[in-house]
């Protein structure tokens, strides 16, 4: 079952949330078969958590870390949060001053003691006014953890639980940390990059998980019936003070960066299955049900960037205004699966046909709200938490024309909030046939049919969407498997496969995200660029998925004791596949983006080996090695081609391939 994870950008889930000892077994799926989902690339991990212990258990477990560079460090920088940060979770200190009866600066300069302004200040003073980092020397990391399960055994029924929690709390610390961003000298013969911007600096991060697990299974002779809750907070706070050096506007400038940020996420999981063998032997039926419940807050995240002057301090449009910045995202999944095993003879050779379905729904709810400071001409130190000092807000020393003011982005319409809906229905149909003695062969076919809806508007307000479809597709999915046994011990495996990878929510939206630590801004896919003085369209907002096609190729062989090697080649051909690109028309943005078709090809080792062969002593314990070599190529678009010839040095020639972004070479 297909469980979000706790990073809402990313389909991943935190392997060390599970206890070991409540783990049952862990598969790797490296090639593709029909009942797995079709949103499939490089593989699928299957984690299943025990039902019934083989014995009453019970661990109580403590760990300690330490980083001579991160931890007892006098110089980690945080910043004054809440009471129940250890907890995971914000106890309503980072609450957002105001969500509505907001009203503009410019509705209330010239009348602060009428309604509007005095609504207007009631708000200012309503804002935390911790701005600014500082040093606090830092813990080590530690954990705690606790499980406990058992089964009892009745005459025709036996009953299993497992219960399972854990703490952790992990700090980090990172010195003269750099970000930085270069382009290209107008001047042809200039091959060395120009600084855009760059920032070096220190911060540091307190990371807390907490997590609960709970599992009840009932088994008889012929039925499991199993009920999982699974509930994990996750709360992350991060301190940074950065120097910055800035020459988008041409002019380059000098300034002083603080950050503030904070992540509460909360993820609820209820897996319901069952799995049932028929008086017929030869059927077996497995069937599933799971909802769950994610929620991820960035409350106040704030950010303030002096620039220095010959050693005075001032805030304005070169560098940036102070930004406070709240997100919210609340999704809810249901998901069930049935799956239905057949098994028959095929001349006398025992053979299997598996079939069934799914269906998956999704609902995500995002929001940002930012408000934009704009610091009117009071006295600065550089010290950032001056700004909220009751003196030197609106209306300073009485002045209308000074203070610290506010304007709220997402008034009286918010471009960065949507709705967006999935709806996936799935059904399969395979056969395990043994052909000949030691041929087998799996064959079957996936179809998905996949709908994505959408509820916002675009930055400019041009676009309305209304739960208007923005991806609707019918795919079918082929999988064929030939395994052949040349020995006992050993195998042969070649398979094709076709799978796809979908644009997640926030790739198919119109909402632009700013990341203040790095200030890169996100700029979603279905946003559509305008043509430039040239007549080029670098994007027309149309995201598709991408299909791909998978070949692969092992050979394995299988020793005693576990002992294992495998050799593996690998194809694979992605058709419209999606990059993050940079933004054609907006500096330091970023946008998902189909490019040109792309290729992936590769060579896997794998050895695990006992080491009884050096000693009989050594016989309990073994190696594992893994070694994956890699190539990748991406055929450039036009638009990026062209890009790439108008700005190439002088001398230079321009391939039509590249890379692709972000496969590593070797593994």
């Amino acid at each position: 079952m297909d469980v979000p994870g706790l990073d809402p950008d990313r389909n991943t889930l935190q392997m060390d949330l599970f206890p070991t000892n409540v783990i049952d077994n862990i598969l790797v799926h490296k090639s593709f078969s029909p009942e797995l989902p079709a949103d499939f690339t490089g593989g699928v991990i299957d984690i299943n958590t025990r039902d019934f212990p083989e014995e009453q258990t019970g661990s109580i477990s403590l760990s300690l870390g330490y980083n001579p560079a991160m931890h007892f460090n006098s110089n980690y920088l945080t910043y004054e949060g809440g009471n129940t940060d250890f907890l995971g979770f914000d106890d309503g200190t980072r609450e957002i001053p105001a969500t509505s009866n907001i009203p503009f600066f410019s509705e209330v300069v010239g009348n602060p003691e009428g309604d509007k302004g005095q609504r207007y200040r009631e708000i200012l003073g309503n804002f935390n006014p911790t701005m600014a980092a500082y040093q606090q020397n830092s813990f080590m990391d530690y954990s705690l953890g606790a499980t406990f399960g058992n089964q009892l055994a009745k005459e025709k029924v036996t009953f299993g639980y497992n219960v399972s929690l854990s703490y952790k709390n992990e700090t980090e610390f990172y010195e003269d940390a750099e970000f930085g961003r270069y382009g290209l000298d107008s001047d042809p013969d200039v091959y060395d990059m120009d600084i855009r911007e760059y920032q070096v600096g220190d911060y540091g991060v307190s990371n807390v998980l907490l997590s609960g697990m709970a599992g009840f299974a009932v088994k008889t002779k012929r039925s499991k019936y199993r009920i999982n809750l699974m509930h994990l907070q996750n709360g992350e706070s991060r301190a940074g003070i950065f120097d910055y050096v800035g020459s988008d506007q041409g002019s380059e400038f000098i300034a002083l960066q603080h950050n503030l940020d904070y992540s509460q996420r909360s993820l609820t999981n209820l897996l319901i299955g069952g799995e049932h063998k028929f008086n017929d032997a030869s059927w077996s039926l497995e069937w599933k049900l799971s909802p769950t419940m994610a929620r991820m807050e960035d409350p106040d995240v704030r950010f303030t960037r002096y620039e220095d002057r010959d050693g005075k301090w001032s805030i304005g449009t070169e560098v940036g205004f102070p930004e406070r910045i709240w997100r919210e995202l609340d999704e809810t999944d249901l998901a069930g699966i049935l799956h239905l095993t057949k098994a028959f003879n095929l001349s006398g050779r025992k053979s299997k046909l598996n079939f069934g379905g799914g269906y998956t729904y999704k609902e995500r709810d995002y929001i940002i709200r930012s408000f934009a400071l704009n610091i009117r001409d009071i006295p600065l130190t550089g010290d950032p938490d001056e700004l909220f000092y009751p003196e030197n807000l609106w209306p300073y020393e009485g002045n209308v024309g000074r203070g610290t003011t506010f304007e709220a982005r997402f008034v009286p319409t918010n471009p960065n909030q949507f709705n967006s809906t999935v709806s996936n229905i799935a059904g399969y149909v395979s056969a395990e046939l043994a052909l000949f003695n030691r041929m087998k062969a799996i064959l079957g076919v996936r179809m998905e049919n996949y709908t994505q809806r959408y509820t916002g508007t675009d930055q400019l307000q041009a676009n309305v969407l209304d739960n208007d479809i923005v991806l609707d597709e019918i795919g079918f999915f082929p999988s064929i498997n030939f395994i052949y046994s040349m020995t006992d011990k050993m195998n042969l495996r070649l398979s094709y496969s076709k799978t796809i990878a979908r644009p997640s929510f926030k790739e198919l939206s119109y909402a632009e995200i700013y990341d203040p630590i790095t200030g890169r801004i996100f700029v979603g896919g279905l946003f559509r660029d305008a043509d430039d003085g040239a007549g080029i369209e670098y994007w027309d907002g149309n995201l598709e998925s991408t299909d791909i096609h998978n070949f692969d190729l092992r050979w394995e062989y299988f020793g005693n004791n576990g002992q294992m090697v495998s050799v593996s080649g690998f194809y694979k051909n992605f058709i419209n596949p999606i990059e993050i690109v940079q933004y054609a028309t907006q500096t330091g943005s970023f946008q998902p983006r189909n490019v040109g078709d792309g290729e992936v090809f590769g060579i896997e080792l794998e050895v695990r080996s006992s080491l009884e062969s050096i000693s009989n002593g050594l016989r309990n314990l073994s190696v594992l090695g893994n070694l994956t070599l890699t190539e990748s190529r991406i055929k450039l678009s036009n638009t990026e081609y062209q890009s790439r010839v108008d700005h190439a040095r002088s001398g230079q020639t321009i391939d039509a391939y590249r890379d692709m972004a972000g496969q590593a070479p070797y593994l």
